[in-house]
């Protein structure tokens, strides 16, 4: 089993795609991976999905890639055959985490409150997702619920905008997750041009107090706005 946490540590953030078709997402990936976002998740409710995330990986195997959106055993099942390193799911389905408990697949279920959040954390999970976190208070519902359990890594996601990482981050989470606000509609339209700045971007926002390596330029701030 992959330590999710250990892979996040150094870049703190999952691109979280869904999209009507598939057709443009390994384009998107290829995008990302280009810009230094290298965690992707590729959500079941995108029709061809499973295809996808195996041609994901195939394409990038330095990247790590998961499915999202696994809220069934039948699901999780079809996601690890496909090849994800990672399930995460919207909801809490104790059979879901035994399936990827089984394969030796992390897995990070979705909640919301507190009692869901002790819940899913007694199911011996790397992680437990909050979503969807802006509707319902952003960074300051997270300092609230991560007070009293600071041991429990929380990736929080939902209506969240790039420039808003730092505050996330600051408040607690352990990652956050980039969707809508980080593609636009680029997923849809085809048009990715763009994203490879989006996703350089966000790796400044990351890194922008830290001096570069030694041979490395650093990188400049570009838009991220859809």
């Amino acid at each position: 089993m992959i330590d999710l946490l250990a892979v996040l540590a150094p870049r703190p953030v999952i691109a979280i795609m869904r999209a009507a078709r598939p057709d443009h997402l390994l384009d998107a990936a290829t995008r990302l991976v280009a810009g230094g976002i290298t965690t992707i998740e590729i959500t079941l409710t995108t029709p061809g999905a499973l295809d996808a995330l195996g041609a994901v990986r195939a394409a990038h195997p330095d990247a790590v890639v998961g499915a999202g959106t696994v809220r069934t055993p039948e699901l999780a099942h079809r996601a690890i055959d496909a090849g994800a390193e990672f399930l995460v799911s919207q909801l809490l389905n104790p059979d879901v985490i035994d399936v990827a408990h089984a394969a030796g697949v992390p897995m990070v279920p979705g909640c919301l409150t507190p009692n869901e959040i002790a819940t899913a954390w007694d199911h011996d999970v790397q992680a437990v997702k909050v979503s969807p976190i802006a509707p319902v208070g952003g960074a300051s519902y997270l300092r609230e619920v991560r007070a009293p359990m600071p041991d429990v890594p929380l990736i929080v996601t939902g209506g969240i905008e790039p420039d808003q990482l730092e505050t996330y981050l600051a408040a607690g989470a352990t990652a956050v997750g980039l969707s809508a606000r980080l593609f636009g509609d680029c997923l849809d339209s085809g048009d990715t041009s763009m994203l490879e700045s989006r996703a350089r971007a966000v790796v400044h926002l990351l890194h922008r107090l830290e001096p570069p390596s030694a041979g490395q330029p650093a990188l400049l701030r570009t838009e991220t706005s859809a």
